[in-house]
């Protein structure tokens, strides 16, 4: 009997655990940590202390520092050998004594960007941050029942903790840079500026397994942002960067002839971030593309995956003709512009380099890229640029703030991460605004060893329309199938030149 109700009281327990909301557990989880209050009261901090690897004994010292709202570093050398990683606001990035210094691309990044958001909010922002909160059931964490949360990122990363279900404080933290996993477990927790902050904290990633042991925790200590740069690498100088942006520029009036040569294919999948933290595809549509005098040209040939029936086919076909003399009527417009003095549609077109130039270069660097050498360096926006009288499509990415990878010989842009770094109103904010954290990721690959083409995009923003409606966009857009053609391309949709990804 006594059993029977030692089980019952088990199972009742569990039941109760499980049946908790994940947003409960994470709000047991900030009144155990000092209460939202206290944690948002935190605008930076820094650890450190003693680090040793288990596997030999080896030991040496580390830090760890977060800054808002979302700079993150952590460094650390064991008997010499040094490794480092973190996120500065515009650019992921690693560095260790045996591999060299990098840019992080790819699903590298946004787990650099996550961790680097988490480490300065927690969970506290999930709303604004558009993320998915999920229960990721009860596990055992060093002999402790613990209920875990998995808080998923818009752009599908991904990071898990667990919360010791007694005193609800995080006992544990998994995160995903990539193909490597790293795992934080926390014991010894004590106050700090009414902050709980863990002493004793054992580090998984991959096969090693690191102990540190926290000496000293401040609290708003005021980090130079410096301290989150990219670090400084000595190495073959640099080339001359406006000279760099100049050569860019007169280089982009070559790429678009050449694009003029080219058809390609390209499909647009839309996803969505699940109820289960899941980010799954929802539907796509596939077209051929070509260009005629600078413009854009597509057609539509498939649905979500399926070629479209002959009916469909056709009624593209004819909507496709009506929209064709589109292209030379608005030449026509632009030509009657140019004549009269006023701007015409062409030279409302911001290319690249004119990007550049209205933003603030940091930390140029030199890597290696898809076997090529590249330039690489950060961007902000440049606060004393006249973005006032600039050109509208200047003003967007005036507000933008990443990283851009430039082939050193070819003077072409290979990848672009970026994201909007204050919202941007279209039409006053009356028609549309664009919210603040939009991302926007871009790479190219060469073909025919003459040109870089658009290979991947992969587009997350959120965008209110007409004061009302909210609209969440989450794409990625694959082009392929590059081939060179010579006769000019009368059957297809038209867009203005500019207006790709």
């Amino acid at each position: 009997m006594k059993l029977l109700t030692f089980l019952a009281l088990l199972l009742f327990q569990v039941a109760g655990v499980t049946a908790q909301p994940p947003s409960r557990v994470l709000n047991n989880g900030e009144k155990a940590l000092g209460g939202k209050r206290a944690l948002k009261n935190v605008r930076s901090w820094e650890m450190s202390g003693a680090i040793r690897r288990t596997v030999d004994g080896v030991s040496g010292r580390f830090v760890m520092r977060a800054a808002g709202p979302n700079l993150f570093n952590f460094a650390y050398d064991l008997d010499g050998f040094e490794y480092e990683w973190g996120y500065n606001g515009r650019s992921g990035w690693a560095r260790d004594s045996r591999t060299g210094l990098r840019t992080l691309t790819g699903d590298e990044s946004t787990g650099s960007q996550a961790e680097a958001n988490y480490r300065n909010n927690l969970w506290l922002n999930r709303k604004q941050d558009r993320t998915r909160i999920v229960a990721a059931g009860i596990a055992q964490v060093n002999g402790q029942s613990a209920v875990a949360v998995t808080i998923g990122s818009a752009r599908g990363s991904s990071t898990t903790v667990f919360f010791e279900r007694t005193r609800w404080l995080p006992i544990r933290e998994d995160f995903v840079l990539g193909e490597a996993e790293k795992t934080f477990e926390y014991t010894d927790y004590r106050p700090i500026e009414g902050v709980m902050r863990p002493f004793s904290i054992t580090l998984r990633k991959n096969d090693e397994v690191l102990e540190l042991t926290v000496e000293e925790f401040r609290t708003n200590p005021g980090i130079a942002r410096a301290a989150f740069d990219f670090p400084q690498n000595s190495g073959e100088p640099l080339p001359d960067i406006p000279k760099l942006l100049g050569e860019l520029q007169e280089n982009e009036n070559r790429v678009d002839a050449l694009l003029d040569t080219y058809s390609y294919r390209q499909k647009n999948t839309r996803r969505e971030l699940g109820k289960d933290g899941v980010l799954r595809e929802t539907g796509s549509e596939t077209y051929q593309l070509s260009f005629y005098k600078g413009y854009r040209i597509r057609r539509l040939i498939e649905k979500d995956g399926k070629p479209l029936s002959e009916r469909e086919q056709a009624n593209e076909d004819r909507e496709v003709e009506k929209r064709v003399n589109e292209i030379e009527r608005r030449i026509a417009r632009i030509e009657q512009r140019s004549a009269s003095g006023r701007p015409s549609e062409n030279e409302q077109r911001v290319s690249i380099a004119e990007v550049l130039r209205a933003s603030r270069l940091i930390n140029p660097r030199r890597e290696r890229f898809r076997n090529r050498d590249v330039i690489v360096f950060d961007f902000e926006p440049n606060p004393d640029f006249d973005f006032r009288n600039a050109k509208s499509m200047l003003r967007f990415f005036g507000k933008t703030a990443g990283v851009m990878w430039i082939d050193e010989n070819d003077k072409q842009v290979a990848r672009l991460e970026a994201y909007l770094a204050d919202s941007f109103n279209v039409g006053g904010g009356f028609l549309a605004k664009l919210r603040k954290g939009a991302t926007f990721t871009l790479e190219q690959e060469r073909v025919n060893d003459e040109i870089w083409l658009p290979s991947v995009a992969d587009i997350d923003l959120s965008v209110r329309v007409l004061l009302v409606r909210g609209i969440n966009v989450n794409q990625v857009v694959r082009s392929y199938d590059y081939s060179k053609f010579a006769t000019e391309v009368k059957d297809a949709a038209v867009e203005a030149p500019g207006e790709d990804q």
